[in-house]
């Protein structure tokens, strides 16, 4: 018996019916006989079946429909085509994703498919057009960062803006900033790595595409204060821009509850004042983003409180209005 024949044998029909096979294109006997020919082996239909029988044992999802002759096809696969088509739009629409990283990580995902399933992969492929990073460096910088949580290690890293001629300038003139390093965290087509500040004594948040490559240093990172949460933080922060946080509360139409809800979640207080309109009580970080979420509304939800909540909307409001003369 030559093993090593029937060893590629094997690999030849799994690989067949994985590329090629799926609920809505199945593969006949004779089909497979066929291929198998091809490739250089002559079987019969008891060795195929034989050999079916093997890789079904083994836990292969390959699922037969009787019918004469019967058919073949692979079931369930790691990703199924709806999964895969998510994930493309996640790598098409990411902006911390450079253009040659998600032309090389569409390649991957849609050689996940089956041959069949691909040319519905490409025509569900579109242009967003939304900016991309050019930080080409970005897979180093997040192993790296992970790398510096798992080993509980604190990072060193340099911070790059953009001047009023669209140069890339480090920040603070090249201020080395020094991170311990706790979470990863995607918000708003954006990734940052979220940790405690030895500057600022406080956990903060740096933008991945923004950093120089980091470097993992000896010194122990601080510990994760007790009270740390990120989804807490998130909220507080507000798309990352810092502020004092104080507990606001917005006077709102109720149709606008689903973006409350999107912006704060569902465990926030609220309470029904009329018919029409409620008062969610919120936990920011006073600053312009926080500000500006409300100013787009147009009135329609309302800062009430407190007092200085409620003067700096109108102290931004005023900045925009030309001085009298």
């Amino acid at each position: 018996m030559d093993i090593s024949g029937t060893k590629k044998r094997l690999l030849l029909l799994l690989e067949y019916l994985y590329k090629n096979t799926d609920e809505e294109h199945q593969a006949s006997t004779n089909d497979i006989t066929l291929y198998l020919q091809e490739q250089g082996f002559v079987i019969d239909r008891k060795t195929l079946r034989n050999d079916l029988n093997l890789l079904l044992s083994m836990d292969y999802d390959i699922v037969t429909v009787k019918s004469s002759p019967n058919r073949y096809f692979w079931g369930e696969r790691a990703f199924e085509l709806p999964e895969l088509k998510m994930l493309l739009d996640a790598v098409s629409s990411a902006r911390f994703i450079s253009e040659d990283k998600s032309r090389q990580l569409i390649r991957k995902i849609t050689s996940l498919a089956g041959t069949q399933q691909v040319p519905e992969l490409k025509r569900h492929i579109t242009a967003i057009g939304k900016s991309k990073s050019d930080n080409k460096s970005l897979y180093y910088i997040i192993d790296t960062i992970t790398n510096a949580i798992n080993l509980g290690r604190k990072i060193q890293f340099q911070y790059v803006e953009y001047n009023g001629r669209k140069e890339k300038i480090l920040r603070n003139n090249g201020e080395v900033y020094v991170l311990s390093p706790y979470v990863l965290y995607w918000n708003e087509d954006y990734y940052y790595v979220l940790g405690y500040s030895d500057k600022r004594n406080r956990v903060t948040a740096f933008r991945i595409d923004r950093m120089k490559m980091p470097e993992i240093m000896e010194e122990p990172a601080v510990e994760q204060p007790d009270d740390f949460d990120i989804t807490a933080y998130s909220n507080k922060v507000f798309q990352m821009f810092d502020g004092k946080e104080v507990e606001v509360r917005l006077e709102c139409e109720n149709g606008l509850m689903k973006y409350v809800i999107d912006r704060f979640g569902l465990d926030i207080e609220t309470e029904e004042l009329t018919e029409d309109i409620f008062v969610a009580k919120v936990a920011v970080e006073l600053s312009p983003t926080f500000y500006g979420w409300v100013f787009q509304f147009g009135g329609k939800i309302r800062i009430v409180g407190p007092d200085e909540a409620m003067q700096g909307f109108q102290r931004l409001v005023d900045s925009f209005t030309p001085a009298h003369s």
